[in-house]
């Protein structure tokens, strides 16, 4: 019996990042036990676009994945056998979830953060166009009504059953995301090499305090603003690791006064990432809403003490091994970064505590439950 798995992916001119790494990262951990593959919408309608955002490419992508594609999931599922297994890595894909084999697949959540906030909930900070909100019914139509469903966070779980009317199914558990990189704590040699060459040696100079992410709203990276009001003793720069800042954020520096303590650093490589985390004097993970909360771990992974959001599911993911502020209160953000900056002892016990949370999240451990999840191996 040749056993195979079929992992749907996401449409490329989309530009899910992190969507594809988790979706490799399933694709490396299953080679070895059976035969693997990557099966995603293929860029036929949009291809003189290059991605699929907006305007007239993001309604031609709309025709590559919703009305195309299906018709190549089927005939893909009719041309294998009764031993192939198939996986939506994507929750926003599970419309794809009518052209599958019920008793031979299932599909990973991430999140129900778009959804809820098309449905009006304020918390999710996610508001929705009066096609989102379609759009996002029809999603959530379709994952529930699936049978096995990973969501990656008991918080998430928890948010879907709500909104499956607190009704839920033997199939629907949680797996925790793995590390999606080797991120880990350097010597200081390395780090220095890194961030000289990626031009940063101002960083050497000054203590630091990182922010990693988008600009979206629930990302809340006002927050480190307005928190160097709280910390009039400590002199050090913020960083903001990620997509380039707004205007509208850049004119915020400017009228906070803030300009020569902030240093952008535009969708570093991983390597330099990974020093840039290593360096921080603390990781600030202020967000309102998330499905899991990657940086967290990845911080830990470095050894840097992290403050993150109270609200779930940073504690969740985060455990012992991180402090918590509420992420309305720029002041409590400060105090918490005060503790760490001024107690070198409690800076040793949030690194040793990070270090023993993100065991929970190893990869390997991550591979084997969707292995049980599958009923593989």
């Amino acid at each position: 019996m040749n056993k195979k798995i079929v992992f749907i992916g996401n449409y490329p001119l989309d530009h899910q990042e992190s969507m594809e790494r988790f979706a490799q990262m399933l694709v490396m951990g299953f080679q070895g036990d059976c035969t693997v593959e990557i099966f995603r919408p293929k860029v036929w309608f949009a291809k003189p676009f290059k991605n699929s955002l907006s305007g007239v490419g993001k309604w031609l992508g709309y025709m590559d994945k919703w009305l195309l594609f299906p018709l190549l999931l089927r005939l893909k599922v009719k041309k294998e056998t009764t031993y192939t297994y198939f996986h939506v890595c994507d929750h926003s894909n599970a419309y794809y979830m009518r052209s599958l084999p019920v008793n031979r697949s299932s599909i990973t959540c991430h999140d129900v953060l778009a959804i809820r906030g098309a449905l009006g909930y304020k918390d999710a900070y996610c508001p929705a166009s009066r096609f989102g909100v379609l759009l996002q019914k029809w999603i959530l139509r379709h994952l529930t009504m699936s049978d096995k469903i990973a969501c990656v966070s008991q918080f998430t779980l928890g948010q879907l059953v709500d909104l499956h009317g607190k009704q839920t199914k033997p199939g629907w558990t949680v797996i925790h995301n793995g590390f999606n990189a080797p991120f880990q704590q350097l010597s200081n040699e390395v780090k220095l090499q890194r961030l000289q060459s990626g031009g940063l040696q101002g960083l050497l100079k000054n203590d630091y305090i990182l922010h990693l992410g988008s600009n979206l709203a629930r990302k809340n990276k006002k927050l480190l603003l307005h928190m160097l009001s709280y910390l009039p003793d400590w002199d050090g720069k913020i960083c903001f690791a990620g997509k380039p800042l707004t205007s509208e954020f850049k004119e915020m520096i400017q009228e906070l006064e803030l300009s020569d303590r902030v240093v952008e650093v535009i969708k570093p490589e991983f390597t330099l990432l990974e020093a840039l985390i290593n360096q921080a004097k603390v990781f600030i993970f202020p967000s309102f809403s998330e499905g899991f909360g990657w940086p967290v771990t990845e911080a830990q992974a470095c050894g840097t003490p992290v403050v993150a959001s109270f609200l779930a599911p940073m504690p969740e993911v985060g455990g012992t091994g991180a402090l918590y502020a509420d992420p309305y209160q720029p002041e409590a953000f400060a105090q918490q970064v005060d503790l760490i900056l001024k107690d070198r002892n409690l800076e040793t016990t949030l690194k040793a505590a990070g270090f023993e949370n993100i065991k929970r999240f190893e990869t390997t451990l991550m591979i084997q439950r969707y292995k049980d999840f599958f009923q593989y191996g």
